[in-house]
């Protein structure tokens, strides 16, 4: 049996400083709850909460929280199936070393 190599999270540092400087609002997410697929700037977000909510524009069903402190920020994703994010072509992943 072959055990496959693997890098620890530490490695997700560079792609996803390079995924989260994008304009999220044209990135496209899927609804867990309808299946809805549509922009991030289609969400309808609310403010009224500590942090912000975004729902699906279909359903109503939560796709997004946003919470941030003084120090730090949490993000909760739960309600989003995918998140797909376009990509300058200039800048590919990196693959192994």
């Amino acid at each position: 049996m072959t055990e496959m190599s693997y890098l620890d999270g530490n490695m997700l540092d560079g792609p996803m400083r390079e995924l989260f400087t994008v304009d999220l609002s044209s990135a496209t997410g899927r609804c867990e709850s309808c299946g809805m697929t549509g922009s991030m700037a289609s969400l309808h977000v609310y403010s009224h909460a500590p942090g912000l909510v975004a729902r699906c524009p279909s359903c109503e069903q939560v796709m997004l929280r946003l919470v941030r402190g003084p120090d730090r920020a949490w993000l909760d994703m739960r309600g989003t199936t995918f998140l797909q994010v376009p990509m300058p072509m200039e800048q590919p992943f990196p693959g192994p070393l």
